[in-house]
């Protein structure tokens, strides 16, 4: 069959659609011609609204004061701030602005501009995680005397609810989940400032911040590893590194490339963002609600310390873009100078769980 000549009907043959289409249409008037411009001026007008939402949209929640909306879930009653308010009050206030930020919960969105943006479902991923993790923390390990006790009541809906799936839109919607397991951790709030409740409790030990603390550092060691992976590394695989007698599934090479693929650069970067901006807030509730256990054990200045480096990955991003440059070239690596803040937050936390360890 001959290539060009069949190019050339299919070619000839758009010519003669298009001329018939351009036929049903011969303005004659400034009325009829209107109607194009008019047609054009709503389009131009959806895209600069979506293009100024998505602006809009994609500005991330600022700081806010942990005392402060503790002090807010209880009526301002300074009795009911008991051992455990401050961390559960800041759980409930992160999950209530991860849906009512501007442009609400936006992982899940199939319409314009929410779908077309990627920066701020990245970094609401990040703080879910954060939120899995501490719920996860108050059902094993906080609101549990030992390992044979029964577990909370209102905890037990609230850490499955925030497992649900991110980016469901109907049946159930994200957002429904979320709610449903912010109500139950105010449940659990409000019964663990009624005196007359005892039931519900939040053990302040050296163990179970520990066993939270597990949990970040390992959060934080994932986070690093793949924000330094942006310009890619070659590592040695220590994998069964300190223990001749450790088995793995399959072998896997003595040495490996890892590289963040170019395209997710910026979703880790964000990711990241979210994730510490979380940890941030419950560092400090946390350093409140355990005030006993690290004054006993000289930790404040350590609980500080992973606060301050935390702190630093919030700093204003003023490129228009997440750069990916070489980590000593002439373009900035946003990757880079994320990850050493979560680095030397990760050294302390290490540091911290260990201090907590000695008697």
């Amino acid at each position: 069959m001959d290539v060009n000549a069949s190019w050339n009907g299919w070619r000839s043959a758009l010519q003669r659609l298009g001329r018939s289409l351009l036929a049903l249409y011969h303005p004659r008037t400034w009325k009829e011609k209107g109607a194009a411009w008019s047609l054009g001026v709503v389009l131009l007008t959806l895209f600069v609204l979506n293009l100024v939402l998505g602006w809009y949209w994609s500005r991330e929640p600022d700081l806010f004061d942990v005392a402060a909306v503790a002090r807010a879930e209880v009526g301002g009653d300074e009795q009911r701030l008991v051992t455990g308010v401050y961390t559960v009050a800041t759980a409930i206030h992160e999950a209530e602005v991860l849906l009512d930020k501007p442009g609400g919960y936006l992982s899940n969105d199939v319409f314009p501009p929410g779908v077309l943006l990627d920066n701020i479902p990245n970094w609401e991923f990040g703080v879910i995680v954060q939120l899995r993790d501490m719920a996860r923390a108050l059902r094993n390990d906080f609101s549990r005397s030992q390992s044979q006790s029964i577990e909370d009541r209102d905890l037990i809906v609230a850490e499955p609810k925030l497992n649900f799936d991110t980016e469901s839109w109907l049946f159930p919607p994200t957002e429904r989940e979320y709610r449903q397991a912010i109500a139950a951790l105010r449940g659990y709030l409000q019964r663990l400032s009624d005196p007359q409740q005892p039931d519900a409790q939040f053990y302040a030990r050296a163990d179970n911040l520990r066993e939270w603390l597990a949990m970040v550092e390992k959060r934080l060691g994932s986070l690093s590893q793949r924000l330094s992976a942006s310009v890619g590394q070659l590592r040695e695989n220590t994998d069964l590194a300190g223990d001749p007698g450790a088995a793995q599934s399959t072998r896997t090479a003595g040495r490996q490339v890892v590289r963040t693929p170019w395209l997710q650069i910026d979703d880790v970067f964000y990711e990241a963002r979210g994730a510490t901006w979380a940890l941030i807030h419950l560092m400090q509730a946390v350093e409140k609600d355990f005030d006993g256990v690290l004054t006993k054990k000289n930790a404040h200045a350590s609980l500080r310390q992973i606060i301050r480096e935390l702190e630093g990955t919030q700093q204003t991003v003023w490129s228009p873009m997440i750069l990916n440059g070489s980590g000593f070239g002439f373009v900035a690596n946003h990757s880079l100078v994320m990850a050493s803040y979560i680095s030397r937050a990760n050294a302390a936390v290490i540091d911290l769980r260990n201090l907590l360890e000695q008697g």
